[in-house]
């Protein structure tokens, strides 16, 4: 790495750390102060209450990050502009590109960083700091009953294989009450009717449970074929694993919900999902389907803030300083607003999916490098 590199990448880093840590420290205070009820209802302690903002902290940080690049750029290449730097280095050759290189890298790197944290930490933010919220609470009635699943149902389509249970732990992977039926390739059909199941050895294990078999073009609502009972019944042969039903739960949850327009969704519940629901409807082909792109566009938004405030960092010598602020800043909410609509067409089906979730990107990505052309 060069000097000059080093130099302008140290000069973006420091109003960049301080602009994080800023918005840090100002969301958690606002949000104690509303939520300080709420948390002494919950009898957290001291240590309990850093634990949460911690845990909740993720999310945050996805959110401003764009924010913060904008604004730590808009503040380093205005003192390079003020202290006529940027003139000295083009003078020495180089272009606007080359200068604005460890910008550019800085705001890749971010995107990576943001797209990581979108899927590994962000998804559980909510139920980990309700975890949280609630750990004092461990003993009131209902305290762990929340993380429930009851009477829920599902089918997988690929396999022609439907699940109903009663109730199921995710977090112990025991179903109570279970029932699968499926298709065969001959025709028949069968059913299982089990006290419980259990996910263990890489398989599902079914206990007491009661095996009906249909012969082809039986009735199935008649006295099954054969009928076999068992203490114990592993089928190794069932392609289901608690992560996908974990998906099902979950994206079955926010589909009747419908209200989201975030891409909340992470990508492996929706892959989990889809593969075993080919067969969409049309609105929630576009919901799913805009929230796949949806996660994919969003972390690039770090490097579509580092692209607008460029030109209008790189000329703030030239101009009045809160216009050159006040024009980036304004284009940033522009694209935040673009890409919340953009979501919400996609979703609703108005728009086709990518469309719906790139569209921001790509007209306000071009729009920054068409300034950045232009910057003389």
């Amino acid at each position: 790495m060069r000097l000059l590199d080093r130099y302008t990448l140290r000069e973006l880093l420091t109003p960049l750390g301080f602009c994080l840590c800023g918005f840090l420290v100002f969301w958690v205070s606002f949000d104690l102060l509303t939520e300080l009820r709420d948390l002494q209802a919950h009898k957290l302690q001291a240590i309990d209450v850093l634990q949460y903002y911690a845990v909740r902290a993720p999310e945050f940080v996805v959110t401003v990050l764009p924010m913060a690049l904008l604004l730590a750029v808009l503040y380093a290449l205005g003192r390079h502009a003020k202290h006529n730097e940027l003139t000295a280095m083009r003078c020495a050759g180089l272009g606007m590109w080359r200068i604005c290189t460890p910008h550019l890298a800085v705001g890749v790197l971010a995107s990576l960083v943001s797209f990581a944290m979108n899927e590994l930490w962000v998804p559980d933010t909510e139920q980990r700091a309700e975890l949280v919220l609630k750990k004092r609470l461990a003993d009131a009635p209902g305290g762990m009953r929340d993380t429930l699943v009851r009477n829920f149902g599902f089918t997988n389509a690929r396999q022609r294989r439907t699940w109903q249970f009663a109730i199921y732990n995710p977090l112990t992977t025991e179903m109570t009450e279970p029932k699968v039926d499926w298709e065969r390739p001959d025709g028949s059909y069968i059913e299982l009717i089990a006290k419980r199941a259990v996910w263990t050895n890489g398989m599902w294990t079914f206990y007491e449970v009661w095996q009906n078999v249909y012969l082809v073009g039986g009735d199935r609502s008649a006295v099954p074929q054969h009928r076999n009972f068992f203490d114990a019944l592993p089928v190794p042969a069932f392609s289901e694993t608690p992560r996908q039903i974990n998906s099902q739960v979950k994206i079955a949850t926010r589909l009747s919900r419908r209200a989201g327009k975030r891409a909340d969704v992470p990508l492996a519940e929706l892959w989990s999902y889809l593969q075993l629901r080919p067969e969409l409807t049309p609105q929630d082909h576009a919901w799913l389907y805009t929230k796949l792109h949806g996660r994919l566009a969003a972390p690039w938004a770090c490097l579509v803030a580092v692209l607008i405030a460029i030109p209008f960092g790189a000329g703030l010598g030239a101009r009045n300083v809160y216009v050159g602020a006040a024009s980036s800043v304004g284009l940033c909410f522009g694209y935040f607003v673009l890409m919340q609509l953009g979501l919400a067409l996609g979703s609703g089906g108005h728009l086709p999916p990518a469309w719906g979730a790139w569209l921001p990107n790509i007209v306000f990505g071009l729009l920054g490098f068409v300034l950045i052309v232009r910057a003389r």
